[in-house]
């Protein structure tokens, strides 16, 4: 019996070696890829040249009940201290509910226009790409550990930073109704802190947020048209 011990005492670490294995190959791809076709996370997409040389990237789909000009509105206002996110708002929005109506002062996005990523203001989404009822690509840039913004058209001030966009790309089906596929995409360094980050928290963090956010959408779009609000009104 006392032979059989370093077997036993083997059997965790080869446990956790095979779930370690699976979840790399089989898991965590299926995951950056949740509801996109292949065609879809296999394609390129407006924005990815951006990121040229990334470290990581997904495409997460899903088909919403209207026509890329009835959701391309709710998308156009989003940002805190605007209509928020349409996801957890305790998370990302301060806890204010995000908006249920469509609000015509946040309609007229331009690129280049921030975007605050949180209620304080100090970091925020830059619109890289705005193309109406088609393409929204929103860019953000932060040195590390600081979490300070910086320019990306002209690099980071030290040699720990992340950049990512998050691309959202809106195309009509045969149905009327409106396919969106999210892309994120983005470079992080250094790779031997950010990678185990990115793996253990904000992939998963990001799939999570943004089913939420595909949820709220469709829960939006499906009740028909909605009434247009002003600011004192919005929610």
């Amino acid at each position: 019996m006392s032979g059989n011990r370093p077997v036993l005492r083997s059997l965790p670490r080869a446990g956790a070696l095979v779930a370690a294995v699976a979840y790399g190959v089989v898991i965590r791809p299926r995951l950056l890829a949740w509801g996109a076709t292949r065609a879809e996370a296999a394609g390129e997409w407006p924005g990815d040249e951006l990121i040229a040389r990334y470290d990581g990237q997904s495409t997460m789909a899903t088909t919403l009940p209207a026509p890329p000009d009835a959701v391309w509105p709710w998308l156009v206002q989003m940002g805190c201290n605007r209509a928020g996110w349409y996801s957890f708002d305790r998370l990302d929005n301060a806890g204010r509910p995000s908006a249920e109506r469509i609000v015509d002062r946040w309609q007229d996005l331009k690129e280049g226009q921030r975007l605050e990523a949180v209620p304080e203001g100090g970091a925020w989404f830059t619109a890289a790409l705005v193309e109406p009822e088609r393409t929204l690509v929103l860019r953000m840039s932060l040195e590390l550990p600081s979490g300070h913004p910086f320019d990306a058209r002209f690099g980071p001030l030290s040699g720990a930073y992340t950049d990512a966009v998050w691309g959202f790309h809106l195309r009509r089906t045969a149905q009327g109704g409106t396919r969106l596929v999210v892309r994120t995409r983005g470079q992080s360094r250094p790779r031997p802190l950010t990678r185990p980050l990115d793996l253990l928290l904000w992939e998963p963090v990001h799939l999570l947020m943004q089913l939420r956010q595909f949820r709220n959408l469709r829960t939006r779009v499906s009740a028909g048209p909605q009434s247009r609000a002003d600011v004192a009104t919005a929610r």
